[in-house]
């Protein structure tokens, strides 16, 4: 028996995607349809972003990671809107002080803004 979310989401799946939250499962059925009426295009479920300083990847060090693990930003969904521009997005149902430093980050090294649907 696997154990609750902590934040009580529910994982979803849907065209045989796992979602971690019936939102993100929402919001992804959503950016399919604007993806076929040819308003977004190129549409990528959970990029991710690498954390580099200085062309050296920020590494956490951990008991079964001593040498550190590359820190990197999953969004959930990225797309190109009408203009061409990339558009990067996260659903969250709770914003941490974590995500808020991981998107900071990402914004200021890659140049994106990442946008919160909640």
């Amino acid at each position: 028996m696997s154990r609750p979310h902590k934040y009580k989401a529910v994982a979803t799946v849907v065209d045989g995607l796992r979602f971690a939250s019936k939102a993100e499962a929402r919001r992804y059925s959503e950016l399919r349809m604007l993806e076929r009426s040819g308003r977004i295009s190129d549409m990528k479920t959970q990029p991710a972003f690498p954390i580099v300083i200085e062309g050296r990847p920020v590494k956490i060090r951990s008991e079964g990671f001593p040498n550190g693990r590359a820190v990197k930003y999953l969004a959930d969904f990225s797309y190109l809107d009408a203009g061409g521009a990339m558009v990067v997005e996260d659903v969250k149902g709770m914003d941490t002080d974590v995500s808020r430093l991981k998107r900071a980050l990402v914004e200021a090294i890659h140049g994106v803004r990442v946008t919160i649907i909640g």
